[in-house]
């Protein structure tokens, strides 16, 4: 029986997110023995109030892809949008399993909607590209960093000074807890991070027994959502700073991608889509990301 390590953070999120990788590992391969490794990364650690998204690092995968490179673990398992454009030289990204809702959501502490807050409401997120949206449709928001994982968010709304904070419904369907949602984002309105709400594994370039079982967990329509989406971000810049978000929504053999661009203040904010065919994915994302770019002129 072969033993096939996954390497995650040992958050509750990245748990579970890799045990549902494992189990239909498991059952697709019925002969192999599946471990998890739990390793800490540098963003399970630093609690610093810097905007995530601006950091240009690998702030939750480095470790894990060392180790991965290190051949200590088989499959990294990630958050697909938690990963950079470029990975380690010797790798490869697969997105995996089908996508969850790519949507931000709204979690407030009195249960009002974006647009009943009050006037001067406190909103946390560590997400420039959360702030800059939010921003460009309540602009008298106070937008302030609040770290830490899902349940220490929650608990930090409830009992600090926050009217609400936005946060990934993906994580929040998986660890049970939709029912505290006050109002889901439109991804046309409210574009969500490149990759949002999909499982990624990296596993090395030439360890094919591996990326064969690992093709066996592809979805076709999340494969080619997630491709636009990174080609758009590529396009615009794999270590841009600025907040950026795009899309994808397949719909048999027409892709749709949605994407936001804003300098780095956040200040100047621009949204557009554009549409193909779905083997054109990679295309429609830096046709997109030229769009937005030109625009900025």
């Amino acid at each position: 029986m072969r033993k096939i390590v996954l390497g995650t953070r040992g958050s509750k999120l990245g748990l579970i997110q890799t045990g549902l990788v494992g189990k239909v590992l498991k059952e697709k391969f019925p002969d192999i023995r599946v471990e998890t490794k739990v390793i800490t990364t540098k963003g399970d650690v630093n609690s610093s109030p810097i905007p995530l998204d601006t950091i240009g690092k690998a702030w939750f995968t480095d470790e894990i892809e060392q180790e991965l490179m290190a051949k200590t673990i088989d499959i990294a398992v990630h958050s697909l949008k938690d990963v950079p454009t470029d990975i380690h030289e010797g790798s490869i990204v697969l997105p995996v399993l089908k996508r969850d809702d790519p949507r931000d959501v709204l979690v407030s502490k009195h249960g009002l909607t974006l647009e009943k807050l009050p006037q001067g409401a406190i909103v946390g997120t560590d997400s420039s590209r959360r702030k800059a949206q939010l921003l460009a449709k309540r602009p008298d928001l106070r937008v302030e960093s609040i770290r830490g994982n899902v349940d220490t968010r929650l608990r930090k709304l409830r009992e600090e000074n926050y009217d609400a904070i936005v946060i990934a419904a993906a994580g929040l369907a998986r660890l049970s807890l939709l029912d505290v949602v006050t109002e889901f984002f439109d991804i046309r309105t409210f574009v969500p991070a490149p990759g949002q709400a999909t499982l990624a594994a990296q596993a090395r370039t030439d360890d094919t027994e591996i990326l064969s079982l690992l093709s066996a967990l592809q979805n076709a329509s999340t494969t080619m959502e997630t491709e636009a989406e990174r080609a758009f971000v590529e396009r615009i810049g794999g270590g841009c700073k600025s907040p950026v978000g795009a899309c994808a929504r397949a719909s048999g053999d027409l892709l749709e991608v949605f994407g936001m661009f804003a300098d780095e203040t956040g200040g100047k904010i621009r949204w557009d889509s554009d549409a193909g065919t779905a083997s054109g994915a990679r295309e429609i994302g830096q046709r997109l990301a030229d769009r937005l770019l030109s625009s900025e002129a």
